[in-house]
């Protein structure tokens, strides 16, 4: 195998024995009791586990926003730990998109500026930077509310510009944490329908969720207890579709 076919076929997610305490001696706290985990391009995974179990350590871990305290964390063939906190904060911007619970969205700001937002802090110009959040914008539906401020918008529009706003730089990785905590069945609904899409057009995507009904769009399912591993549910894969503008 050649080291260009090598990096092609590296995964998106490679986790190393990966260990996370907080604090020191008998207070400690040890929240990831060495992980292992593999997560190829185009798989769609859930993460589940009771409060306490370790998956939002595991998925600050995975976001680049927090770092081991022992092992490795290899995103998209990048050895995370070698990287400064600038390096970081470049990973975080152009590889990895965030959708949370609570949206994170600007308040007075139209959809479109949130959306141009992780542009804007790459230093793409600024016709591209509105080309390319107008063209994330109707991939998620929206794109006759780009000039509505977050107060204007229903949760679940809410929730599908955040979701725009992390597809906007093409990201290696979307990170979703209870994406669907905050909303009513109809938007749930729609934001799944959403990331199935996504999915089969080939993004990676891992989501954080305590719902059954949730993790089960999902194509495969850990399950975490006490800072390890204790499930890995798959179920077979669908093949890519084409859905215009998935990756841009």
């Amino acid at each position: 195998m050649t080291a260009a076919s090598s990096a092609v076929s590296a995964p998106v997610i490679d986790v190393r024995t990966v260990t996370k305490s907080y604090g020191r001696g008998e207070a400690a706290v040890h929240a990831l009791r060495g992980i292992e985990l593999s997560i190829e391009a185009g798989e769609y995974v859930a993460v589940m586990g009771s409060s306490g179990s370790g998956k939002s350590t595991l998925m600050n871990v995975l976001g680049c926003l927090d770092v081991p305290t022992s092992g490795r964390y290899l995103l998209d063939g990048i050895d995370v730990g070698r990287l400064d906190e600038h390096q970081l904060a470049l990973v975080r911007n152009r590889r990895i998109g965030f959708v949370f619970q609570s949206f994170n969205l600007i308040p007075r700001t139209s959809a479109l500026a949130n959306v141009a937002l992780p542009l804007s802090y790459a230093g793409v110009r600024s016709r591209e930077r509105r080309r390319r959040a107008l063209a994330a914008l109707d991939l998620v539906g929206l794109a006759d509310r780009v000039d509505h401020a977050p107060n204007e918008l229903s949760g679940g529009q809410q929730q599908r510009v955040a979701l725009a706003r992390a597809l906007v730089t093409a990201p290696a990785l979307l990170l979703a944490d209870e994406p669907t905590g905050n909303l009513d069945s109809h938007s749930t609904a729609e934001v799944l329908a959403i990331l199935d899409r996504l999915h089969a057009a080939g993004r990676t995507i891992v989501i954080i969720t305590h719902e059954d009904d949730v993790a089960a769009r999902a194509q495969r399912v850990l399950r975490l207890v006490d800072g390890l591993v204790v499930g890995d549910d798959r179920r077979a894969a669908e093949p890519p579709v084409s859905l215009e503008g998935a990756h841009r």
